[in-house]
């Protein structure tokens, strides 16, 4: 808990410093690192072995976010080239390149494998690099900073709300100690988190900010947070690990960090653009 508390102490606030307080290119870097850390852990997670896999992979993961960076902060890319198209076929060409050459031998590749390196270096970046979208989008600093925190605040509303009022264990199996109690809290908390969070922008740039807009945000941002944490625990237990990695001690790998955000950056995103907070 020692670990878990001072790791929390000191990676949190650097983020955030990194989110608000610096251009997006820095937090653009770190959201491509996150991305293809996380591709790796998934990998490991399901038994992928082949170190090709996971370098085409990893490159492809943390490309995304940095394409993603360069289409919207310097136009770089043609008008009608989405940024997600090169990955996508990073993905296609070498890992299946790599399977046909390998079909018949010792070091055969398995299809779910294939699936796997999709998954992991273009469905988790893709949902991660909506954080990036977040931050070059205007005001981005006080959007993706709502996305960030408002999984971490549902986490930690729903973890604390089942351990003191928690009765009715057992909904999933996939978390049978998490409670019914822990679950709407996490929402309430969620929701509640972000109309204060909008109050409070609100009283620091004078903008007016859409507080009944900000309540949807949070609702749904809760919902699929804990969604998120439930899919990646689902994912644990049918490989039958604990943790994705130990990057952060206490704490796990990137995807045990992480996991819900990347359901809450999408969801916030989508918001953004159908609800503006401003």
């Amino acid at each position: 808990m020692a670990k878990r508390i001072i790791v929390a102490v000191i990676f949190v606030p650097l983020l955030i410093w990194v989110m608000v307080f610096l251009p997006p290119i820095v937090w653009t870097v770190v959201v491509a690192f996150i991305a293809g850390v996380a591709g790796y852990e998934f990998l490991r997670a399901v038994g992928v072995k082949d170190f090709r896999l996971k370098a085409w992979t990893v490159a492809a993961a943390a490309l995304t976010p940095l394409l993603c960076w360069a289409d919207r902060e310097l136009d770089l890319l043609p008008a009608d080239y989405n940024y997600v198209y090169l990955p996508a076929l990073l993905l296609l060409l070498f890992p299946f390149f790599h399977a046909i050459g390998t079909y018949g031998k010792e070091d055969e590749v398995p299809v779910a494998h294939l699936m796997s390196c999709c998954f992991a270096g273009l469905i988790i970046p893709l949902a991660l690099t909506a954080l990036v979208e977040l931050k070059c989008m205007e005001h981005g600093k006080y959007l993706v900073l709502l996305a960030v925190l408002l999984a971490f605040v549902t986490d930690g509303g729903a973890y604390f709300v089942g351990m003191f009022l928690g009765k009715h264990r057992g909904i999933t199996k996939v978390s049978p100690n998490k409670s019914r109690e822990g679950y709407i809290g996490g929402f309430a908390i969620g929701a509640l988190f972000a109309v204060a969070y909008g109050g409070v922008v609100g009283a620091i740039t004078q903008l007016p900010v859409h507080l009944p807009e900000l309540a949807l945000y949070g609702l749904l941002g809760a919902f699929v947070t804990e969604l998120g944490d439930l899919v990646f625990s689902y994912i644990k237990r049918q490989t039958g690990i604990k943790d994705y990695g130990h990057l952060l001690p206490g704490h796990g790998g990137m995807l045990d960090r992480f996991d819900s955000m990347i359901f809450c950056g999408p969801v916030v995103l989508l918001c953004a653009h159908l609800f503006p907070m401003f």
